[in-house]
């Protein structure tokens, strides 16, 4: 790594976000594109820290929209902030943190508390987001952060804000693959995989500035087939299917092979096909989003 590139990625880094603040905020203060703006700031991000993004799919325009998607790093904030023009759930003592706590705020958080007391308060805000605002609401449902080189089991408490019906509508479920494969176009592998995830006891600044002086990263992230509650028998069964296809998705990009095949819906004939993808009650849900790991946002 280069200290001298590390140096320089942060402070072109502080220097992008104090200039954006002011703007954003203002944006945000009339109503104006606030969202593509945060876009437009994270897509920013990706460029001084040298990622490059590769999609595969497309993001649904059903909404109401929940993303769950696969937690390796705190930069899955920043690559799925620059493709996605939705919003994270992050635990509430995120909201405190110096630095982090003002860009989450200014991402439009939606900070969750694990209290009782606080769960009637928090439903009303993600049902505020989803039905009233239409906004996506991006979740990581492993319950922690991982080595980038596997998918955890999903939590399936988190599922329950797509269980029912919210105010008469089914909320729909996009599952999001993200997997970080190449650096300077070359193969990550194992090895060097540990230098971009962050996870167990690592720490968060001695990480950051390894992880800016490295070269230039490749992320794959997938958008797979979306879907309601309405086919499953239990939302156990709907986050079983999503864990399954956020690894298929993982698998694809790091290895080149669906394992094990893509799980089919109910109802559907399951799929054997598997040539690798040639394309890039509220409380319960507030205790697991809670449980992140990450300090920008939660699973």
């Amino acid at each position: 790594m280069s200290h001298v590139i590390a140096a320089i990625r942060l402070l072109l880094f502080v220097l992008w976000t104090l200039l954006i603040i002011p703007p954003y905020a203002l944006v945000m203060a009339v109503g104006g594109p606030y969202r593509s703006m945060a876009r437009f700031y994270w897509g920013t991000v990706c460029r001084i820290t040298n990622t490059q993004v590769v999609v595969r799919g497309a993001l649904t325009d059903k909404r109401p929209l929940v993303m769950v998607a696969n937690h390796t790093s705190y930069m899955d904030i920043v690559v799925l902030g620059s493709v996605v023009n939705g919003a994270f759930v992050a635990k509430s003592e995120v909201a405190n943190w110096p630095g982090f706590g003002v860009i989450a705020k200014l991402g439009r958080t939606v900070f969750v508390d694990r209290k009782r007391s606080a769960a009637l308060k928090q439903r009303n805000e993600i049902v505020r987001r989803l039905v009233t605002v239409r906004e996506p609401l991006i979740l990581f449902p492993e319950g922690t952060s991982n080595d980038g080189n596997r998918v955890l089991p999903f939590k399936t408490t988190l599922f329950n804000v797509a269980e029912k019906p919210v105010e008469g509508e089914e909320v729909w479920v996009q599952p999001v693959s993200i997997a970080y494969t190449r650096v300077d176009g070359l193969p990550m592998g194992y090895g060097w995989r540990p230098f971009y995830a962050w996870y167990g006891d690592m720490d968060l600044a001695s990480h950051l500035w390894e992880l800016l002086g490295f070269g230039r990263v490749t992320v794959e992230v997938e958008f797979h087939e979306p879907v309601t509650a309405a086919p499953f028998a239990h939302r156990r069964d709907l986050s079983r299917w999503c864990e399954e296809a956020v690894r298929n998705g993982v698998s694809r990009a790091l290895h080149g092979r669906d394992d094990p095949p893509p799980p089919p819906l109910p109802g559907k004939e399951p799929v054997t096909d598997t040539t690798p993808s040639t394309a890039a009650d509220a409380e319960p849900a507030a205790a697991a989003v809670g449980a992140a790991r990450s300090p920008d946002a939660v699973t």
